[in-house]
């Protein structure tokens, strides 16, 4: 199927109907003017050309209209954020109204946890991934520490098997099994950000509610790179950033899943602030909390129009490639890419990111033995903008928004050259 040569990846570039979508990203390059090999999508996603076009117009309404902008505005500002909704709904296999974007993502988890983490006396604890993003488990931890839990106790975490990296669903089982009338609350990461391994959301969340658990999910590595197919999976939330395989600039807004079973739960405790109101009387200052239904009205205040206008050109860039498109493509980049590594036969080299695709995004982690972050540092030089993660992994991910059959090929001959 690959074939390991610079004229192969030539000629998938070629016959890649996306290729193009290159071109409307703005690469990185050296002091030189050479395009620098972009693999970092996983930790900020390149900037789309569009982007300063739909800020600026922003700008522009400002300087015009003032506070006018509001509503006059071309993409008037109180409901700019609905201009988002549907393509992002697209992104992660939701309906819109179950999908809003606002906030950070961290501040959004706690949110969803105000509201889907219920403990009990008896059934408090809470299930991650062992090694799950750190803001993810601190969030987790304060959580239980806020309602008089010992995380020591309430902190229940799904580890691989000793001398491996991937975490077995059969060992989720038996947690379930052993502890599943103490769980409350399984939050999992969709993608790992360490290993690359993507777990089955519907298998979890089938698994949770078996044992009467709420069910989240962190798609930050998984938003943009996955297909997460939110509403069919059935979980009852999920959070996400936008700056990584989303391409909205550092530090921008996250996104947010409510399940439409959730809608309008009055049950359901949250937090709450004005934006997640009645809109019809949002402005009459006087009117007892009225929450939207579906996701919004898990909204505290209005949004950041800047921030919002650099998801939207990013978004409108999805809807015209298609995620089920980019995750066609992406399958192939990856496999060049790990059929690329393992025909480089240096047996210092595992790949401990899953060998079946369905188990992984674009994103492969490269584990060197005996290496250090030298071989990272002696990646940057040569051109590669990649990341490193201790103690010997290197994390590539090839974006297929904007990443090319070549850049692969390049990263690989490079490596090679580093090790040798």
């Amino acid at each position: 199927m690959y074939q390991n040569s610079l004229e192969f990846a030539r000629r998938c570039d070629t016959n890649d109907p996306l290729t193009d979508f290159r071109n409307k990203f703005h690469i990185p390059k050296d002091a030189e003017g050479n395009e620098l090999i972009y693999l970092c999508g996983n930790s900020l996603g390149l900037q789309p050309k569009s982007t300063s076009e739909y800020i600026r117009k922003e700008l522009d309404d400002w300087a015009k209209l003032g506070v006018e902008g509001h509503t006059e505005a071309e993409h008037p500002w109180l409901p700019y954020h609905e201009f988002l909704t549907k393509n992002m709904a697209d992104i992660v296999g939701a309906r819109p109204s179950e999908v809003v974007v606002m906030n950070t993502l961290t501040t959004n988890l706690h949110l969803m946890m105000v509201s889907f983490y219920q403990p009990t006396a008896k059934k408090y604890k809470i299930v991650v991934e062992s090694d799950a993003f750190p803001s993810d488990k601190y969030a987790v931890e304060s959580q239980l520490k806020f309602h008089g839990f010992d995380p020591k106790d309430g902190l229940v975490q799904w580890t691989p098997r000793e001398g491996e990296e991937l975490c077995h669903f059969e060992d989720l089982e038996q947690i379930m099994t052993d502890q599943g009338d103490e769980i409350a609350l399984l939050m999992i990461g969709s993608t790992n950000y360490y290993s690359g391994q993507s777990f089955p959301l519907k298998k979890i969340t089938e698994l949770g509610h078996k044992f009467g658990c709420l069910v989240g999910f962190d798609l930050a590595h998984g938003a943009g790179n996955i297909y997460p197919d939110l509403h069919e999976t059935g979980a009852d939330f999920a959070v996400w950033c936008s700056y990584k395989y989303l391409n909205s600039g550092p530090g921008s807004l996250g996104g947010c899943f409510v399940h439409k079973r959730h809608a309008n739960n009055p049950k359901l405790k949250r937090f709450t602030g004005w934006w997640g109101h009645n809109k019809q009387t949002r402005f009459n200052m006087r009117h007892e909390f009225d929450p939207l239904p579906g996701a919004e009205g898990w909204q505290l205040s209005n949004p950041p129009i800047l921030s919002m206008a650099a998801i939207r050109a990013s978004l409108d860039i999805f809807a015209e490639a298609g995620m089920k498109n980019l995750r066609k493509k992406s399958l192939k980049l990856t496999g060049f890419l790990e059929f690329l590594i393992d025909q480089l036969h240096d047996n210092r080299i595992e790949i401990i990111t899953p060998r079946d695709p369905d188990e992984r995004g674009c994103q492969l982690s490269i584990q060197v033995k005996s290496a250090n972050k030298k071989l990272h540092d002696k990646l940057t030089e040569a051109g590669v903008i990649s990341d490193w993660r201790e103690p010997d992994v290197v994390r590539v991910a090839p974006a297929p928004l904007y990443n090319s059959f070549e850049d692969v090929f390049h990263f690989s001959e490079r490596l090679k050259h580093i090790l040798s």
